[in-house]
């Protein structure tokens, strides 16, 4: 008689704090896996990645610093991997190969099992072909795949203006609106700031502060402040500036190259 199989011993990263614990219990009630640890910051992850001993990562792809993609990239040693995701099914196809499996957010309970029993029998297998020729693959998928908007709304009365979104410098949110600011002028549009961030191009636009969404093609300087803060100086007329959270400075800093 075959004696039972040891719990899967997992890792889970995901930038949002619900969907991470809301994961951890499903994965819990399965009554087949150890959370050996998880975090919603993609370095953190990665340093801790470095020493863990695991089977298995549940890994986020959109993620503010880094992308599930890029968090891999920087992997001494690729585990087997379940992505979770908002991507539609058609788009992720090319995840159903090897050892990779996906779960759709909100993600139910019979897909987690489907993903669970797969990385029980792919486990302990070292022939299984390196990771990262798929992950670059499936990344090329997802970029062909998506499409960002390239103009946004500004209703005023019976009026519908429509702007350019990369004539914006910024968007930015004050007295309960949200504006959309270009050189020479503003626009209210009707999207929150945390929607835009979700919408719009993340290789041009950073959220830099709760209130600001930052076009990084407009970028003329960066300036240290007061308290470690730092500023953000614009190609306008104005020279407006902008203050970057101190928690978002490592981003920014990322998404300009230094």
């Amino acid at each position: 008689m075959s004696s039972p199989q040891s719990p899967l011993r997992v890792f889970l990263v995901d930038d949002e704090e619900l969907a991470l614990k809301r994961l951890s219990r499903l994965l819990k009630a399965t009554g087949k896996v150890e959370i050996v640890g998880m975090t919603t910051d993609s370095e953190s992850a990665i340093e801790q990645l470095a020493t863990a001993e695991i089977d298995a990562l549940f890994l986020d792809i959109q993620m503010p610093e880094l992308s599930g993609f890029e968090l891999l990239s920087r992997l001494e040693t690729q585990p087997l991997i379940v992505f979770t995701t908002a991507f539609d099914q058609y788009a992720l196809r090319a995840f159903q190969v090897n050892s990779i499996d996906y779960l759709l957010k909100p993600i139910e309970a019979e897909h987690l099992n489907r993903a669970i029993n797969k990385l029980e029998r792919l486990r302990g297998n070292h022939q299984r072909k390196d990771l990262r020729e798929i992950v670059e693959s499936v990344a090329n998928a997802l970029r062909s795949a998506t499409r960002y908007p390239e103009k946004i709304a500004s209703r005023s009365g019976d009026r519908v203006r429509f702007i350019d979104v990369a004539n914006v410098t910024h968007f930015i949110a004050k007295d309960k609106l949200t504006y959309a600011v270009l050189k020479e002028k503003s626009f209210v549009v009707e999207s929150s700031i945390s929607d835009l961030e979700q919408k719009l191009d993340p290789e041009k636009f950073v959220r830099i502060h709760r209130s600001t969404l930052l076009n990084i093609d407009y970028v003329d300087e960066i300036c240290s402040w007061f308290a470690g803060g730092v500023v953000v100086k614009l190609k306008d007329a104005q020279r407006t500036e902008l203050s970057v959270a101190r928690d978002r400075v490592r981003n920014l800093k990322r998404m300009l190259g230094f």
